[in-house]
């Protein structure tokens, strides 16, 4: 172990003096290794957070969720939008029979979306979300009330014009939100609502799914009103019970909507049941086909590299051919001239690595910092651009490390 210690720090020291002493020609040798761990670890780095924050983003949809609409979430280059844009929108009382028929069901809402203005006096904000819900959509969607409160039973029973505001159109509105709980404000069609709640500060999120910061939310009997029904994007967001899983509850709702469209055996389906692990599934066909692509320019680069780090490796051994010489005039074994040769091939390939990975600490610290999304680098992304770098190596090293450990000493010597 000492003996392997010894050769490891002598070809650390020669690798750092080929750097310091031909410093133009050795970066432009490593240009290749840097920029494929570049590649390597920005790809990888990225394409994680973006899973990260993608699951996030859909897990504030609700878990165990699936959504009645007359749309299907496809990966389709020839959509039939043709067919669905026949389809019936989904209606509240599909809903009603649903929450009877289906027994694994937990929560069931009725949905309808807007994106129209909000007025108070002469302020106006253009592109508010509006979503109309019923009673269960507060059990399957997960916010904080940061003032005020939610909508209650009577507000959904008697159609009340009240309503929950999102937490940055509150701030816009009136500066501090928490005095826009008891405010008049003014909707789409000259509508008048009351606020009652101001939703809690939700931040920037990835994929932004409901943006509540820049929503609000109404008893869908008060947004019949607002805006038309069938203009609205209806849909019935189901969530099943926490021990089902979604192809059973999927399972459970083809049989029941069949029943309530009162489809024959050999009618197509006139709806769709749309779930967040078909989504998640889609998601991951585009960040595997990313991971290729940046494997593909990582893989040019490395080999560029490679080629670069052989070519130093060569000029080294025609420079040292009578240092060479010397240590095996006294002794010194083949594995040793070998080993030397292949570790300071290594250590070459790790100085170029160390340059990607700090261009691309830098380029994440600069990204963090002017957008919201997050890049994370995990340690095992680094661990993997080290052994990358090892492997390289090794590669580019090997030919000249043979060369240099079957020298004759007596011609090696003379060779000066």
């Amino acid at each position: 172990m000492i003996r392997f210690l010894n050769i490891a720090l002598t070809s650390l020291k020669m690798a750092l003096q080929e750097f310091r002493s031909n410093k133009l020609r050795t970066f432009l040798s490593l240009l290749g290794i840097t920029f494929g761990i570049f590649c390597i670890i920005s790809v990888l780095a990225t394409i994680n957070s973006m899973k990260i924050a993608v699951k996030e983003s859909l897990n504030s949809l609700g878990s165990k969720t699936v959504f009645v609409d007359k749309w299907e979430w496809r990966d389709d280059n020839n959509y039939p939008w043709w067919k669905y844009v026949k389809r019936p929108n989904p209606k509240y009382e599909d809903m009603v029979q649903l929450k009877e028929r289906v027994s694994i069901l937990a929560n069931a809402s009725y949905l309808m979306q807007d994106n129209s203005t909000v007025e108070v006096g002469s302020d106006i904000l253009t592109g508010i979300n509006y979503y109309g819900v019923t009673e269960d959509f507060g059990n399957i969607e997960h916010f904080d009330i940061a003032y005020g409160r939610y909508l209650l039973q009577s507000d959904f029973d008697h159609a009340n014009n009240s309503l929950v505001l999102g937490y940055t159109v509150a701030e816009k509105m009136f500066t501090n939100p928490e005095k826009a709980v008891g405010q008049k404000v003014r909707l789409k069609n000259n509508k008048i609502a009351y606020v009652i709640g101001v939703i809690a500060h939700q931040g920037q999120s990835f994929m932004n799914m409901w943006d509540y910061d820049n929503s609000l939310i109404m008893a869908s009997t008060f947004m019949k009103q607002v805006t038309k029904e069938s203009q609205a994007r209806p849909q019935i967001i189901i969530q099943g019970r926490p021990t089902v899983s979604i192809p059973a509850l999927k399972e459970e709702l083809t049989g029941a909507m069949r029943s309530i469209h009162k489809l024959s055996p050999t009618q197509e389906d006139d709806y769709a049941l749309n779930d967040i692990e078909t989504f998640s599934k889609f998601m991951d066909n585009i960040f595997a086909n990313i991971n290729i692509g940046g494997w593909a320019i990582a893989a040019l680069s490395l080999i560029v590299g490679m080629f670069g780090v052989a070519n130093i490796m060569f000029v080294t051994v025609r420079e040292r051919t009578s240092q060479i010489g010397l240590k095996k005039a006294i002794g010194a074994k083949r594995g040793t001239i070998l080993a030397e040769f292949l570790l300071e091939s290594a250590f070459l390939c790790i100085i170029g690595g160390l340059i990607g990975m700090i261009a691309v600490f830098i380029l994440t610290a600069i990204f963090n910092t002017f957008f919201s999304f997050k890049v994370f680098i995990p340690g095992d992304i680094i661990a993997l651009a080290v052994g990358i770098c090892l492997t390289v190596g090794i590669l580019a090293g090997i030919i000249p490390a043979f060369i240099a450990a079957r020298m004759d000493p007596v011609v090696a010597i003379r060779s000066n």
